[in-house]
């Protein structure tokens, strides 16, 4: 006697199928940027050469981003010494950030939406207002 097939065997089989999908695609882009990337930091490293900060060219200050490629290459270097005194704040948010994007990623891999849950997005807003206070704070004591 022939066996029915049971309707959950065959969503498991689909929501496995696309969760794989996903993860492929994920780490696709993952893959992509992280050459990118170390193209970028090899380039910077041996030519000198990196993408000028338009703000501080215009204005003359710091925005919240500049010293986030010297970070970089330092953090590639592991000299985290480096790494901090090019952006500290952005320095001590990297790994809070980097969790927040694992979840983001992780939620994506298992429901398909780009959501972010509401501590994400606080996390977020707070690293935003904390980076803002960080560019004026460093302009007026040249930090």
């Amino acid at each position: 006697m022939k066996k029915k097939s049971n309707c959950s065997d065959q969503v498991h089989a689909f929501t496995a199928w696309t969760v794989r999908k996903r993860w492929k695609r994920v780490l696709g882009y993952g893959i992509l940027v992280i050459c990118a990337g170390l193209l970028y930091a090899v380039f910077v490293k041996w030519s000198g050469i990196a993408i000028p900060c338009l703000f501080h060219l215009v204005t003359g200050l710091k925005c919240p981003g500049c010293g986030v490629t010297q970070m970089c290459v330092a953090l590639l270097h592991l000299d985290f010494r480096t790494a901090f005194y090019s952006n500290q704040m952005l320095f001590l948010l990297f790994p809070v950030l980097g969790l927040v994007f694992i979840k983001y990623i992780a939620d994506y891999v298992k429901t398909g939406q780009w959501r972010m849950g509401k501590l994400q997005n606080g996390i977020l807003y707070t690293s935003i207002a904390l980076l803002l206070a960080f560019a004026v704070v460093r302009n007026i004591f040249e930090i």
